[in-house]
């Protein structure tokens, strides 16, 4: 396994054939609209339709708004309780050795989604695809069209509870002055300048760090170095605790991802995220700009 949960093309390309290696082809959309001014709403998609058309050789497919969420639950896009998401993997042939790599569009979000739900039920054999199927296909990969079958595996969990954040949890330490809360959405939403739901704004005392910080403009993520830059000059300290949120508990993982790669390890996802925190009216809110890191 790479020691770095970040892998390329070139390291999966000469792994395909690794009977220990599974492939999770996880693309999906968040799709947005205008509804009214300053106002958005948000549709949740997967898009098992395009990996039917062409995958990676040997994935199988995870769609993140069916098969890995709480179906019962009211808050949108939340993670399975162990049964249900281990029953997900064990029917896609990933069993508790397996190495899972993820793969999204563009090796973002879903693709980190699926990262951080295997290490918080304690699989720590999950990297992510640099670049995703969109440099795949770019670099002239080799790609296949339809159902991958698979032999069942057995998926053990072992939930870590430090991982997974509550509101309740949230709101308890949100008097804790050693806590680093990141906002993960983009700056108008942690303004309130732009909402979705029925309230705008950010957590109290959260910073922004919105997950397009990582990004390549050319695709993929940006090199760590600049990354680790990016977060030493938002004064981020790796010994104190660090929870994210975003809307829906995903974009949360991209700098979750990022600070593991840099050797922080209390780490922790709000995943009610906003799609909670805005709609419950017992829960405070904050608007405008954040104070300088200190």
């Amino acid at each position: 396994m790479s020691t770095d949960p970040l892998v390329s093309t070139d390291w999966l390309a000469q792994h395909l054939e690794d009977p220990h290696c599974r492939v999770v082809d996880m693309r999906g959309y968040v799709i947005t609209k205008k509804v009214a001014e300053g106002v958005e709403e948000a549709a949740y998609r997967g898009a098992r339709g395009e990996y039917l058309t062409s995958h990676v050789p040997g994935a199988v497919y995870v769609d993140w708004t069916l098969d890995i969420v709480d179906l019962k639950d009211p808050v949108p896009a939340q993670l399975a309780g162990p049964e249900r998401f281990a029953e997900t993997m064990a029917a896609r042939g990933i069993g508790d050795e397996t190495h899972v790599v993820a793969v999204d569009h563009m090796g973002g979000q879903f693709a980190t989604r699926l990262w951080w739900a295997l290490l918080h039920y304690g699989h720590e054999a999950v990297s992510v695809l640099d670049g995703g199927w969109n440099r795949w296909v770019e670099e002239g990969r080799e790609v296949e069209a339809g159902e991958v079958a698979v032999e069942r595996a057995v998926f053990t969990p072992r939930p870590r509870p430090s991982w997974r954040m509550t509101a309740e949890h949230v709101l308890a330490r949100l008097s804790d002055p050693g806590l680093q809360l990141l906002d993960a959405r983009d700056a108008a939403q942690y303004t309130g300048a732009k909402r979705r739901g029925l309230r705008g704004g950010h957590i109290p005392g959260a910073r922004d760090l919105p997950r397009e910080l990582f990004f390549d403009p050319g695709g993929g993520f940006l090199p760590l170095e600049t990354i680790r830059q990016r977060i030493a000059e938002r004064g981020l300290d790796p010994n104190r605790p660090v929870v994210a949120y975003c809307n829906g508990g995903v974009a949360a993982t991209v700098p979750l991802f990022h600070l593991h790669r840099l050797g922080f390890r209390d780490l922790a996802n709000y995943d009610g995220s906003w799609n909670e925190w805005g709609e419950r009216e017992d829960l405070p809110v904050e608007t405008g700009k954040a104070p300088p890191a200190s």
